[in-house]
């Protein structure tokens, strides 16, 4: 039996807890079951190419890897429209490409938040040109009350309202990622 993980050592406020980290625990148990059964034909013959978008989707990424029972290679790439604000610039950049090809590939690629949808829609255009065999979206969060572009996400952990969120990855001016849960600052 596992240990616990440890209690967060201070409290939470000024944040309103959204999900807690045993309700994301079995969130991310669950989507890389889903992964696995999906997934286990295809990597018999192909490479599955789990990428993580830096900076915020590396708590998730790294939680979620270990629950995906087939082979697979890890890649990073850094995008970025929000720098340290917190409502996205509209111009999205590659802050730090791939290290391999992804060509004839199968790519996962793991996101943190799903907002506008102008970011995750950029970079999937992006990789598309790079002809993997296939590519699909794995996002924690989206949040549709700011969706500016249909974005079909194929794995995900939760719907969350028109708040700024935190924690669990997630940062605000490159702060609280290491919050074991996600919640927002109350009043905003």
């Amino acid at each position: 039996m596992a240990a616990p993980p440890p209690a967060w050592n201070r409290s939470p406020a000024p944040f309103a807890e959204l999900f807690s980290a045993e309700v994301i625990a079995a969130r991310v148990a669950e989507i890389g079951a889903q992964i696995t059964a999906e997934y286990a034909p295809l990597s018999q013959t192909t490479d599955v190419v789990v990428i993580g978008v830096l900076k915020g989707s590396v708590m998730f990424l790294a939680d979620l890897v270990r629950h995906i029972g087939v082979p697979i290679f890890m890649d990073f790439i850094g995008i970025s429209s929000y720098g340290d604000a917190t409502v996205s610039s509209g111009v999205v950049r590659i802050t730090q490409d791939l290290s391999r090809p992804i060509e004839g590939k199968h790519v996962i690629i793991v996101e943190d938040i799903v907002d506008t949808g102008h970011t995750v829609h950029y970079l999937m255009e992006n990789l598309a040109t790079r002809r993997p065999a296939s590519i699909k979206l794995c996002s924690l969060l989206h949040k549709p009350d700011r969706a500016e572009r249909q974005i079909e996400i194929d794995y995900l952990g939760f719907t969350i309202p028109n708040k700024f969120v935190v924690g669990y990855g997630l940062d605000v001016s490159q702060q609280y990622r290491n919050l074991p849960f996600i919640g927002y600052v109350q009043g905003v």
